[in-house]
């Protein structure tokens, strides 16, 4: 199999000469458990011709609750999103840890977060001397992700990013990470340098991440005073981007995909305890030309809303921040992530 780009934003399967042309919506299927998504056979390594990029955006430490403290005054670009896109407030957070750099594992790789049960074994979250260069040694074992599935389809992407922990993702895939920007704490610079970016390069896949509200959480209280500026700030940004596409024609196939790591407990400084509802309850949503308005769960009905209910392994799944990197992947037209967990079955839709 080879695959080649027309106008730098097509990514073209091509198999024995013949280009495949199979529609970006997927069918339902029966509900499945995670260990069931594993073992799908032989899922194809691409799903057809399309002209369309990946903005994916995670807003660390993004408790969904801020949408309505702050309305529409405060947080007009966000709420936008969220009235306009097919979303919900209700998805989770990975179940082992509800921490920033594993989450974000997750996110890329489609991977649960314990290397024993074939995740991806990142349980830390610095970037001190001494831990794992790469995801590979971490697992022990080869870990795919977006960026290999996009650049093996011929693509382009780039990681933006405001933590130096995130330089861990242009270690583990350094040829398929054709950009990494990390700009410490300044959301509003790499969200410039993303604008940038989008209007002179024909990327398929962008990652950006934004740690304001992370920052503000940890220094005064999730909900604080402090943590409110920090959601103003990052609609801000939001509202740059959302701005950039409006205005230039070459963005007009673009579709944004946002979530978060985890939440935070109001008051609180912290988002380690697993079990509080505050940590793992998260947003998602998908935004853009093809997306219907409407509700997650009601669109894919093999997932179940969680209410408040903390949801392991078994039974039917919540929509979660892992599903991001293969809902990312058959937006573009691509296959799963080989050995990926998270929404493996690529049934996970954006229509009604």
């Amino acid at each position: 199999m080879t695959a080649s780009r027309s106008r730098g934003r097509r990514l073209a399967v091509i198999t024995a000469g013949v280009a495949l042309s199979v529609s970006l919506v997927p069918a339902a299927a029966p509900a499945q458990t995670p260990a069931e998504y594993a073992r799908v056979p032989d899922a194809p390594a691409a799903r057809g011709v399309v002209e369309r990029q990946v903005l994916a955006i995670s807003l660390d430490g993004f408790n969904p609750r801020l949408l309505k403290k702050l309305g529409r005054d405060g947080a007009p670009n966000l709420l936008r999103l969220f009235r306009t896109g097919a979303s919900t407030r209700n998805a989770r957070s990975q179940v082992e840890m509800t921490v920033t750099l594993p989450n974000h594992t997750s996110q890329l790789t489609g991977r649960r977060i314990d290397a024993t049960e074939g995740g991806h074994g990142v349980i830390w979250n610095d970037d001190n001397p001494g831990r794992p260069d790469t995801i590979q040694e971490a697992a022990g074992e080869d870990v795919e992700s977006i960026f290999t599935q996009v650049d093996a389809a011929g693509g382009s992407t780039a990681l933006f990013a405001t933590e130096s922990k995130f330089a861990l993702f242009k270690n583990s895939w350094p040829d398929a990470v054709d950009r990494s920007t990390i700009l410490q704490d300044r959301d509003h610079d790499v969200t410039v340098a993303v604008k940038r970016d989008l209007l002179r390069r024909n990327r398929d896949f962008t990652f950006l991440h934004l740690g304001a509200l992370d920052e503000a959480g940890h220094d005064k209280g999730w909900l604080s005073r402090s943590y409110l500026k920090a959601g103003r700030l990052i609609d801000a940004q939001i509202g740059i981007l959302l701005r950039t596409i409006k205005d230039h024609a070459r963005l007009d196939d673009l579709v944004i995909v946002l979530t978060a790591d985890h939440g935070g407990p109001p008051g609180q400084k912290g988002h380690s305890v697993v079990t509080d509802v505050e940590n793992y309850r998260i947003p998602f949503l998908v935004w853009g030309p093809g997306v219907d308005n409407g509700d997650l769960y009601e669109m894919n009905p093999t997932y179940g809303d969680p209410g408040e209910a903390r949801i392991e392994f078994a039974g039917t799944q919540p929509i979660r921040n892992g599903d991001l990197a293969n809902l990312c992947a058959n937006l573009l037209g691509l296959g799963p992530v080989p050995d990926s967990l998270w929404g493996f079955d690529q049934t996970l839709t954006w229509t009604n």
